[in-house]
């Protein structure tokens, strides 16, 4: 009994069910890499007895946790202090507060050391006063203790001391401002007439700034936009990243950088010669066919990038700079530097030469001094795109909308990038994400991404993960999460073994909702989770009730408490949810009402069984939903339009009680082609198609924005939302 108790106290999930009341053991071995990763020797019994001996001797009895959370009627789980334990909390704002004898309520008494009561050698010397801030908005207290990142101390009557991180926190994710609607777009494939190949965020600008106010539209959700690694090619999945906290500089509209009016000479003839061969780049997606080229573009605008780096920014410009690479640290300084040594070495960090794979080493300092010029290039273009990133967010909030832009967050990074060098310890080297076999796929998942450490995040107070949200909510209206389960456990798959001999680890869901909501709170955004699939019950009550909006597929909503189950009444869905008829990873909706998706699979050789037989299923469920759709009134122009058909599946989003009702802007002009086939790879172009129409015909965002199809659709949703 002495490894399961072992991974137990680790996290480590020694069984799990795939279906309601089967239950698979996970094999020994698989338990032994896990808490191997998590730096516990498990390998024999001898082992076994020595970590739980100093996990009861050490871990086992703190004083205190290395994160405490407090939130409005959660007490914090402070157990092991002895009756007439001191705490004092000290806030990042530099206060510090005595804490008690209640840590759960409100003392009547704190302390707030300021800097005129310092002593003579600069020691603190506490005055008393008012525990709350008279000042601070509602809400942003719980209890006596303002809302943020803490230092609680401990100090017992025995002489004892301990320290922990103290995360204090809201009860809930703020709420989008009543009901809405909006786009959901895969950027690169939104191209306007002024693109240099792939959709940018000048494009992501102007269809917030006119979907908004000509559609009446409350925002526009997209892909992660994070930086990818840089290869040849480059993997185009946005959801494979070498970074979640800086978004990517290939989405920069070059025209929309200042620098560029003060180009002369061989300079501006050279950008103007880059223009030439963007606009070639351009003309070959929307009018010849050819697929967006992420890598191409990417030479263009990094070739640009470098003429308007050697501009000197007007002090103005400076000072806003320098202002920005102070509030981002140390984090851009190292993502920074990753790229200027993945220029040199090759982007896999784990095969550069000896010291330069750690971030701290004498020889990676040395580098960064001699690598400046480049750290501050990639820097600059880190400054570049938050800017534009603003931007874009102010026009959709300019143009009316309540919520506008919906950023993405991956579930992983790449184990090669710029992340996992700069935050080695917090990742659990030579395992991936992945999921087990399930009714969809009975081989298991594993996605290539490595988990966080769920000890590691405990231990720096979850400051990789806070830094990551900050830097993800600093210009967005809500955040989706993809895979939003990950927060409570994650199936972690040992380097080398196929992902059924995998296991769940659990994470402090308690600490990183907390999280989640404090940066959700200051940035004053409304968080989505994509919660599709096989999800433990108590994790979607768990998100519901801390205002997590959950994700509600149309073709997966069915009451399965009938058998055959059928469409889920409009009246019954969640209304906590963002309601879409599909998304990327699906068939767009013509596709799946004209059956065209299944022989696109059967073509690809992804099929399990004969064609003929998954396109008389896939009628037999389509005939459901237009049989309901007829039922009920939403199809009046009959069952064999599929215009209308499309129609009436968004009325029917429109009368769930969902307080967010997203459009798949492919779906709203026609197009056939799904952006993403999983089970592909060189099989089929993920990634890598723009809007098209029904014909298959790509269109630019001028000609999406004319489209008298989409105009047809949105008029549904705008006069529903009235």
């Amino acid at each position: 009994m002495g490894r399961p108790r072992l991974a137990g106290l680790h996290g480590v999930c020694t069984s799990y069910e795939p279906a309601p009341g089967r239950v698979e053991h996970v094999g020994d071995d698989t338990v032994v890499a896990v808490l191997a990763a998590l730096g516990v020797d498990a390998s024999t019994p001898h082992a076994v007895r020595a970590a739980l001996e100093a996990y009861d001797h050490g871990a086992g009895r703190a004083l205190l946790p290395p994160t405490v959370v407090v939130r409005p009627g959660r007490p914090p789980k402070l157990s092991r202090l002895p009756e007439g334990t001191a705490l004092r909390v000290e806030t990042e704002s530099g206060q510090v507060l005595d804490w008690g004898p209640d840590p759960g309520g409100s003392p009547e008494d704190a302390y707030e050391p300021p800097a005129r009561d310092r002593g003579r050698d600069g020691a603190r010397t506490p005055r008393r006063t008012s525990a709350r801030n008279p000042d601070r908005a509602p809400g942003d207290t719980v209890g006596s203790l303002p809302l943020g990142i803490h230092t609680l101390r401990a100090h017992t009557p025995d002489g004892r001391s301990a320290r922990a991180h103290l995360i204090v926190a809201p009860d809930r994710m703020p709420a989008p401002p009543g009901r809405t609607h909006g786009f959901m777009v895969q950027l690169y494939s939104l191209l306007s007439r002024r693109s240099w190949g792939m959709g940018d965020l000048s494009d992501l600008a102007d269809l917030a700034a006119w979907s908004g106010r000509a559609l009446g539209c409350g925002f526009v959700q997209i892909n992660p936009l994070h930086a990818a690694v840089p290869g040849a090619p480059t993997d185009p999945s946005p959801y494979r990243p070498s970074s979640r906290r800086f978004p990517d500089p290939v989405h920069l509209r070059i025209e929309d950088i200042p620098e560029l009016g003060c180009l002369e000479g061989a300079a501006r003839s050279r950008f103007d010669a880059l223009l030439v061969r963007a606009r070639t780049l351009r003309e070959a997606v929307l009018r010849k066919g050819a697929l967006i080229d992420r890598d191409a573009v990417w030479e263009l605008k990094k070739e640009a990038l470098e003429l308007l780096w050697k501009v000197p920014l007007s002090p103005g410009r400076r000072a806003a700079y320098c202002d920005f690479l102070a509030e981002q640290g140390t984090s851009l300084e190292d993502h920074a530097t990753w790229c200027a040594l993945a220029e040199l070495y090759g982007p896999d960090w784990r095969g550069w030469p000896a010291g330069l794979d750690d971030p701290r080493s004498a020889r990676t300092a040395r580098m960064r001094s001699g690598l400046l010029d480049r750290i501050d290039f990639y820097s600059r273009l880190a400054w570049f795109t938050d800017q534009q990133l603003a931007a874009a967010q102010r026009a959709a909030e300019e143009a009316g909308m309540g919520v506008g832009l919906v950023h993405d967050l991956a579930v992983g990074v790449h184990p090669s990038g710029s992340d996992t060098w700069a935050q080695q310890d917090a990742f659990a080297a030579g395992m991936s994400v992945g999921a087990p076999p399930d009714a969809f796929n009975s081989r298991g998942q594993d996605w290539g991404l490595p988990p966080w450490r769920p000890d590691a995040l405990a231990a720096q107070g979850y400051a990789p993960y806070r830094g990551l949200l900050r830097g993800m909510l600093r210009h967005a209206g809500a955040l989706r999460i993809d895979h939003v389960m990950g927060l409570f456990r994650l199936w972690w798959v040992p380097e080398g073994r196929p992902p059924t001999e995998g296991a769940y680890v659990r994470y402090d869901a308690e600490a990183m909702l907390s999280v989640l909501a404090l940066e959700a709170h200051r940035a004053g955004a409304a968080v989505i989770g994509e919660d599709l699939g096989t999800v433990e019950p108590v994790v979607r009550t768990e998100l519901a009730g801390r205002g997590v909006l959950g994700t509600s597929v149309l073709w997966f909503e069915r009451d399965y408490t009938k058998e055959p189950a059928r469409p889920l009444p409009p009246g019954d869905w969640r209304a906590d949810c963002l309601a879409t008829v599909t998304t990327h990873d699906l068939p767009s909706t013509a596709a799946r009402l004209t059956g065209q998706h299944a022989a696109l699979r059967h073509g690809l050789g992804l099929l399990d069984r004969p064609l003929h037989e998954e396109q008389a299923a896939e009628a037999v469920e389509v005939g459901e939903w237009l049989e309901t759709l007829h039922r009920l009134g939403l199809l009046p122009e009959g069952r064999g339009n599929e215009e209308a058909a499309v129609k009436a599946l968004h009325r029917y989003l429109l009368r769930t009680p969902a307080r967010m009702v997203g459009v798949w802007l492919p779906d709203a002009v026609g197009d056939r082609r799904p952006q993403n086939l999983p089970g592909t790879w060189d099989e089929y172009p993920n990634w890598r198609l723009p809007v098209a129409d029904p014909a298959g015909r790509p269109l630019s965002l001028e000609e999406i924005a004319a489209s008298p199809r989409l105009h047809a659709l949105m008029s549904e949703l705008r006069t529903s939302g009235r």
